[in-house]
């Protein structure tokens, strides 16, 4: 009996390891979550979420996504993820309300599945740099043709500069390559760029903008179940019944990335970096400005990799603060000072270059800066360099220069009061008692002193 309990574990144990016991236990899904501003921190973590579920041989990866838009280089970036990925994306604007503006629609055209919740709306793809600020009276919109035609003269064509005509035209035919690619409504996603339109769930769908309307995850999951899609050139049937559904959420190294790029984090690590380093030069040896400043201007430069930055704004903070540094050096009755306020002013506004919502540097934090940072250096260095060129009136060398009195009468050595204190003097000319004498030197506990004649 003992020999047959042992023979049956060993069966089991081989049934449990078999290829086909490993298949059905590995038919997950994973899901990511996308909600807020697509930034680079939204891209390391779309990545390196990708390439774990790649490694475990999913059935599906489900992306959740509600966003207004993000910054081009990490859309295009989870995008070439989605294209190249061996596991079929399905990307789900949800809950109600959210949506897929801007970057989002190129996401959900990129997609193996797009689908929608009701109450939700994608489009205003139109990079947003290029959008008219204020539109002129006679810039009407052209409204989107019921027939889905392009129109001829969007509004965001009408510009003459080259620039943006060039990047207008770089995101069409983006889109439409990759609404070619998924067999989706061209016509409209260039509209999408163009005219900056946008569409309901229910639309979307008639359109053949997207591909599903769910309720909930576990309708959308109903839905895909034997539906036929191409993944990598190749047709696959989807199997959702049954799958082990887990969450990938963003660890502490996309939560660091997130927190660094953002931009009013970058701004302030970087003012941090410049006051620590000069306050360590001005004072050798403090150790910990130096230390904490070197470290806050390297995570700010590692942001500004990922962001994109105007040199130009760059440069006048630059200037900004050396034209107060100057200032608090070379006092030239404030125009040193107000011209390196303006220039620090100035570039703070423009250093980030991008319109994107949530990806500018607040104003709060550009005035509280602008007062320290003029503060410190106008005022603060100010009096540290002044008080540097006063005489020395403590210590040892405070002595030197100072008035005596003879307390007896010296021939070579004897006692001088100095600063209200006894002290021992030589001297090389005779003092007599009473008569005064400036100290020439300190030797030890003896002062060197010349008599008054």
């Amino acid at each position: 009996m003992k020999l047959l309990t042992v023979l049956a574990l060993c069966c089991l144990m081989v049934a449990a390891g078999s290829p086909q016991s490993q298949a059905v236990a590995s038919r997950q899904a994973f899901v990511l979550e996308i909600n807020g501003v697509i930034s680079p921190a939204t891209a390391d973590y779309i990545e390196r979420a990708f390439d774990k579920a790649n490694q475990a041989n999913t059935e599906i990866i489900l992306l959740k996504l509600d966003t207004p838009g993000g910054l081009d280089l990490s859309m295009r970036s989870i995008i070439k993820k989605i294209l190249a990925s061996p596991v079929p994306i399905v990307t789900y604007v949800s809950p109600g309300g959210a949506s897929a503006a801007s970057a989002g629609t190129y996401i959900l055209y990129a997609s193996h599945i797009a689908a929608m919740a009701p109450g939700t709306n994608l489009g205003a793809a139109t990079p947003v740099q290029m959008m008219p600020s204020i539109p002129s009276p006679t810039d009407k919109q052209t409204p989107v043709q019921k027939d889905d035609k392009t129109a001829s003269n969007p509004p965001s064509a009408k510009a003459d500069d080259p620039m943006s005509k060039k990047v207008i035209n770089d995101a069409v035919a983006y889109i439409i390559s990759l609404a070619a690619l998924r067999d989706r409504n061209a016509q409209w996603a260039e509209q999408a760029v163009r005219q900056a339109a946008s569409l309901p769930a229910e639309q979307a769908l008639k359109k053949n903008v997207i591909d599903i309307i769910a309720t909930s995850q576990a309708d959308l999951f109903r839905q895909l179940e034997n539906r036929k899609i191409k993944v990598l050139g190749e047709e696959r049937t989807l199997t959702t019944n049954g799958l082990i559904v887990s969450e990938i959420l963003p660890d502490w190294r996309n939560k660091l990335l997130d927190i660094i790029t953002n931009p009013n984090i970058a701004y302030i690590l970087m003012l941090i970096g410049i006051y620590g380093l000069i306050f360590e030069f001005s004072n050798l040896g403090a150790m910990v400005p130096g230390t904490v400043g070197a470290i806050s201007l390297l995570l700010a430069l590692f942001a500004f990799q990922v962001l994109p930055i105007n040199y130009a704004g760059f440069a006048l903070i630059i200037l900004g603060i050396a034209l107060m540094t100057t200032e608090a050096f070379q006092p030239s009755v404030g125009v040193l000072g107000l011209g390196g306020i303006i220039a620090f002013v100035s570039g703070s506004v423009i250093l980030i270059d991008t319109d994107v919502p949530g990806y500018g540097i607040d104003l709060g934090v550009i005035a509280g800066f602008t007062v320290t940072t003029s503060g410190f250096f106008i005022l603060v260095l100010g009096l540290v360099f002044k008080a540097r060129r006063h005489p020395i009136v403590s210590g040892q060398e405070q002595m030197i220069g100072a008035q005596c009195v003879a307390i007896d009468d010296i021939l070579q050595q004897g006692r001088v009061l100095v600063h209200g204190e006894v002290w021992r003097a030589r001297t090389l000319k005779p003092v007599n008692k009473g008569d005064k004498a400036t100290v020439q030197g300190i030797d030890g506990l003896i002062l060197n002193i010349s008599p008054h004649h």
